[in-house]
């Protein structure tokens, strides 16, 4: 299936109220590279409106300084192998995507974007016919500006930590040996190590401030990579509901040509012609099966409809940030149906999800970050399962004062040398291109922010389940203390 089919063309209202509604900036193209939707969010992020963008080919204008063909020009084109080598380099990270047959990604710097340059990263994917012909493709962007300076500024903190934990101890052990000689010197020490602990905790708290940037910039990050799957979602009940509204068409057309054979009638009861034209019309017209088939076709269409509406909700309320960090009680149950719904794309080909949810209370917790725990978590799952199709077990309940969430695939499991070190930052086990190394780590930081834990039990070549302990209230430090 796809957004574009030979009778309807891409501005459906359907089409259009996606791509506005959609927090991610991105367009798409007809087969003459004519831009058919600039959403709003592209608007903002590029500061062009889509009256000076649509029906032109002047994608490349707000990029490029000269004229060449983006990524969506290369898939509509079919050339990608012969022409991307003059177009993009190694430190473009030019890739074909793991998700999306198709589709490719790439990354680059825009030093004349916004005040001092932007990194950009670009997904583009082909729309196709029900036939299968290509005849579009939509890209999207996404500023990971952010996110490689939160990246830079990590590293750069835990140099600069690493470094004054070892300039520490050496005046420690420098103080400890003079402590007994003077004790003006051991009092002086003492002060010094006073102050050195004051600037560590000011290190501590910049350190923490860029995890909550990288965090909200990890989840966006997310939410590019699941953006051509999420089309790809919203495409299905589309495609069926444009073919119900032409099968539509030709029901009323039928039902139209008996009404008007019953109103010449009524206009004159005695024309035998007029008789003859209804008994015709009728028997033309199959009456019975269209009484049960035209309320069997506005249900799916009504169904469809409510399934598109339903994903771009749970786009929209999960790549909301939480700025205020309220913590407020929340349904677990409702945020993990609505993180399937999202990564639906990534899993449904891979394995079937089974639910064993318990009977669980409210929690007072920040649920967009449980939700992006979750999401972490099942899709490292689906990306574990290789070969023939898996299984995804996610079971709650309550034990003591806690809720705990297990998450368990039948996927390649994990070797035992690399169990110890997944919730390390940067570390993955994943090809290059294909994970961060920072989703564990980042759940991590949530579940300790919980005051909650996170553990793993895995077998290789059987599978890995996830549990995941968070205490029913939250309890702020004042209250623990």
């Amino acid at each position: 299936m796809s957004f574009l089919s030979s009778q309807k063309p891409l501005s459906e209202p359907q089409i259009s109220e996606f791509f506005d509604g959609c927090p991610v900036p991105a367009f798409a193209i007809d087969s003459n590279h004519l831009i058919t939707h600039w959403n709003k969010a592209c608007e903002h992020i590029l500061g062009i409106p889509a009256a000076q963008m649509v029906g032109t080919k002047n994608q490349w204008k707000p990029f490029y300084l000269y004229e060449r063909p983006v990524l969506a020009d290369l898939i509509v084109a079919g050339s990608l192998e012969n022409v991307v080598g003059a177009y993009y380099h190694d430190d473009d990270k030019f890739r074909s995507s793991v998700v999306i047959p198709g589709a490719v990604e790439a990354e680059k710097f825009f030093p004349h974007l916004g005040g001092e340059g932007r990194w950009l990263y670009f997904s583009a994917a082909p729309l196709r016919s029900r036939s299968g012909e290509i005849v579009g493709a939509i890209e999207v962007l996404q500023d990971v500006t952010a996110q490689k300076s939160a990246e830079l500024d990590l590293r750069r903190m835990h140099q600069d930590l690493e470094l004054l934990v070892v300039k520490r101890t050496h005046e420690l052990a420098a103080a400890n040996e003079k402590m007994e000689e003077d004790l003006r010197r051991r009092t002086a020490a003492e002060a010094e190590l006073v102050r050195r602990n004051v600037e560590l905790t000011e290190v501590n708290r910049k350190l923490s401030m860029a995890q909550e940037q990288l965090m909200q910039s990890e989840k966006l990050a997310s939410i590019g990579q699941l953006a051509a799957g999420v089309a790809h979602e919203i495409n299905n009940p589309i495609g069926y509901i444009f073919s119900n509204f032409s099968t539509l068409e030709t029901y009323i057309e039928s039902l139209l040509k008996i009404l008007n054979a019953y109103e010449k009638l009524d206009r004159n009861r005695d024309s035998q012609e007029a008789c003859e034209e209804l008994n015709a019309a009728r028997e033309d017209v199959e009456i019975d099966y269209l009484k049960e088939d035209i309320p069997a076709l506005m249900s799916e269409s009504r169904e469809g409809i409510t399934r598109v509406r339903k994903i771009v909700q749970d786009l929209k309320d999960f790549s909301r940030t939480d700025t205020a960090l309220e913590w407020q009680w929340a349904n677990l149950h409702q945020g993990i149906d609505s993180t399937l719904n999202i990564v639906n794309n990534e899993i449904k080909y891979k394995a079937d999800i089974v639910k064993n949810y318990g009977d669980l209370p409210d929690v007072e917790c920040l649920p967009s970050q449980i939700n992006q725990v979750v999401m972490n978590l099942v899709v490292n799952a689906a990306h574990a399962i290789d070969g023939r199709r898996g299984k995804i077990s996610i079971t709650t309940k309550v034990v003591d004062k806690d809720i705990q969430i297990e998450i368990e695939d039948t996927g390649g499991g994990i070797a035992p040398e690399n169990v110890s070190r997944i919730f390390d930052p940067f570390f993955t086990t994943k090809p290059v291109g294909q994970g961060t190394g920072l989703g564990l780590s980042l759940s991590y930081g949530i579940m300790q922010k919980h005051h909650g834990s996170i553990n793993v039990r895995s077998v290789l070549g059987q599978g890995t389940t996830f549990t995941l302990r968070l205490p029913i209230k939250h309890e702020s430090q004042e209250e623990q203390s």
